[in-house]
């Protein structure tokens, strides 16, 4: 028989409450986020109200009570005809009938309750009129374009096709996929047989659509039909030019090569100018232009408001950070009176529901308290720490700041601080920035100061701004400028932070 012992480990283990994981996932939340959160927390959970709505229904309940008990849907039919029961008490009606919900809709099927009366009321008049919220509709862009197809002279088959092509259309309004591949979607889904003849007649009609460029295989193709459209609605100007550019000189007109666009068309630079300024203006996607309500337009709503009064800084948070929440009044009488009563294993297991939604009120409570707090001290830390930028609004104010920076001032973790400004924006006097943008790692320059890197990134956009357009300066010469600046980093670094920045390289910055 081997010899087996029992041996004790004792290890240390992190794990987070639910309550933790339910602020951590709180602190996360952008504000409008926030407000649909509290608001499913309070549908789901009865016991949790805000005070908003709360001093509604408490003084409609007042009034309620003043009247009299056959207003409020009298007695069940057990009742005695005198309208007397001898089971009715004051005491016994607040327990088993609250006013505003009904305690069956959040217990199991399976727990019975002898409720003695009426669990709601019926205040509706033969008066009252139906209403129903109206349902809103969103025309899509495809939407658009089918509807625009319509007014062109097609057979139903050529419907057909269009539908199906303008369904494979890609963000940007381009056609990517191959016209046999439509033709064999057409045969497969549709059971039409068709040629690719027939489908390329009718992708000519789409391309006659608004807006212009729709439908086109690729760039090159998407600006000729701008162009070609343009030449035909204003027949006096001359985009001549303008198309054999894009049709013969596509390749160099992408890599801003443009001596070998002049000497190949044979125009002069002022010409050229006039011509490239007019391809400038056409839309490259024209898939984003739609104004039909396909696509939602992203609202930024800041946490955080920064304002200097009398050359002070003064932080404010949002109200909507910290909603007026408490526990229902009725809950908590109600858990009183199941304590008291002894009476069944149902009113038990009553008292044990309505204690757990009570504690999962107060815990959302607290945490949405913890929230707010842990904002505030967030970003009252950050911007202690960039006051002078706050101040003035100078790029280069802003002092090197990393997350450990303010989880240390804070005493909190990183990944706090991470959640916090990964998802958060602050309003100043200078625009409203997520707050992530406000921390940057350091480099020291050669008087031994330590500088931000974003100090360094509005320089290196400074003097790209200010190049001679027309031989504009490679990453070699900028390191060298930076470098006469104060700012010793290298050739790779400048070209990384140029990257960041979303400039281009030099000979895409070309301009004539």
């Amino acid at each position: 028989m081997s010899d087996q012992r029992l041996t004790q480990i004792q290890r240390q283990e992190l794990k987070l409450s639910p309550q933790q994981i339910q602020l951590m996932k709180l602190l996360q939340l952008p504000l409008i986020e926030l407000e649909q959160r509290i608001k499913e927390e309070i549908e789901s959970n009865p016991a949790l109200e805000d005070n908003i709505n709360s001093d509604e229904s408490e003084s409609t309940a007042d009034e309620r009570d003043n009247t009299d008990d056959n207003d409020l849907g009298g007695f069940d039919d057990n009742d005695d005809d005198n309208g007397e029961n001898d089971d009715y008490n004051d005491d016994d009606f607040d327990l088993r009938k609250e006013e505003g919900f009904d305690l069956n809709d959040y217990l199991p099927d399976e727990d019975e309750y002898d409720y003695a009366y009426k669990s709601h009321v019926n205040n509706r008049s033969a008066d009252d009129e139906d209403y129903q919220a109206p349902i809103v509709h969103e025309e899509s862009f495809q939407d658009y374009l089918i509807q625009q197809l319509g007014y062109h002279d097609l057979t139903e088959e050529e419907e057909i096709i269009g539908e199906v092509i303008i369904g494979n259309l890609d963000d940007n309004g381009y056609l990517s996929r191959p016209i046999a591949n439509i033709v064999d979607d057409l045969l497969f889904t549709m059971n039409l047989e068709t040629t690719e003849e027939e489908v390329k007649k009718v992708l000519n009609v789409i391309h006659q659509l608004d807006p212009p460029g729709i439908g086109a295989s690729d760039l090159q193709e998407c600006l000729l039909i701008q162009l070609q459209r343009l030449q035909e609605e204003n027949p006096y100007n001359d985009y001549k030019l303008c198309i054999t550019v894009i049709k013969d000189c596509f390749e160099e007109f992408t890599k801003k090569h443009y001596d070998k666009i002049a000497k190949k068309t044979g125009a002069s630079n002022r010409q050229l100018k006039a011509a490239l300024d007019e391809i400038l203006k056409l839309n490259p996607k024209p898939g984003d232009s739609s104004t039909s309500g396909a696509r939602n337009s992203h609202y930024i709503t800041p946490d955080f408001f920064i304002y200097i009064k009398d050359g002070v800084l003064e932080l404010s948070l949002d109200g909507r950070n910290n909603p007026d929440l408490k526990v229902n009044k009725q809950y908590t009488k109600m858990l009183e009176d199941f304590s008291k009563s002894k009476e069944s294993r149902s009113m038990q297991e009553a008292a044990t529901f309505v204690r757990q939604k009570i504690d999962s009120a107060k815990w959302f409570i607290d945490a949405i308290r913890q929230r707010q707090h842990t904002l505030y001290i967030t970003m009252k830390a950050i911007m202690d720490m960039q006051q002078e930028y706050f101040l003035t609004g100078d790029d280069t104010k802003l002092k090197p700041m990393i997350l450990k920076d303010i989880a240390e001032k804070v005493g909190l973790d990183i990944s706090t601080i991470s959640r916090v400004a990964n998802s958060k924006y602050v309003q100043t006097p200078y625009g409203t920035f997520l707050l992530k943008t406000f921390f940057s790692e350091g480099i020291t320059n050669e008087e031994g100061e330590e500088v931000s890197t974003r100090e360094i990134k509005k320089i290196l956009q400074d003097c790209v701004a200010d190049e001679n357009k027309a031989k504009p300066l490679t990453d070699e010469e900028l390191m060298i400028v930076l470098k006469e600046k104060g700012y010793p980093i290298a050739r790779r670094t400048v070209a990384k932070y140029r990257e960041q920045l979303g400039i281009p390289v030099a000979r895409l910055r070309k301009e004539l």
